[in-house]
């Protein structure tokens, strides 16, 4: 392990992950049948990925979602690797169609 600098302070990296996806939902007629199909999935990445999970656009729509996933890391192959998992957990879930998804992330040389 290298030692600290002279001034005894250490830095830390950290990269921030964000995923947005863009799902199409089946056979839902109401705004109340959407978020009782949205709800359980944004728990289940909570719960499954510890990461921070919510439906975050298409609010007004009742077939259309926008499910928003963020992390954070010291490493980012592992923020990647999150992200990733999320996807695919999301487009494995038979009442929805994924769209699209949108990924960034920052590190520590983005202001």
């Amino acid at each position: 392990m290298p030692a600290p600098p002279a001034s005894g302070i250490v830095t830390v990296s950290m990269f921030v992950g964000v995923l947005e996806l863009d799902v199409l939902l089946g056979d839902v007629h109401s705004l109340k049948e959407k978020r009782s199909v949205v709800r359980p999935v944004v728990a289940e990445l909570r719960r499954k990925f510890a990461v921070s999970a919510a439906e975050a656009g298409h609010l007004d729509l009742h077939r259309r979602a926008m499910v928003g996933v963020s992390c954070v890391a010291v490493d980012p192959g592992h923020v990647t690797e999150l992200l990733d998992r999320c996807e695919r957990m999301v487009a494995g879930h038979p009442e929805f169609e994924l769209l699209s998804a949108r990924r960034r992330m920052l590190g520590p040389e983005d202001d």
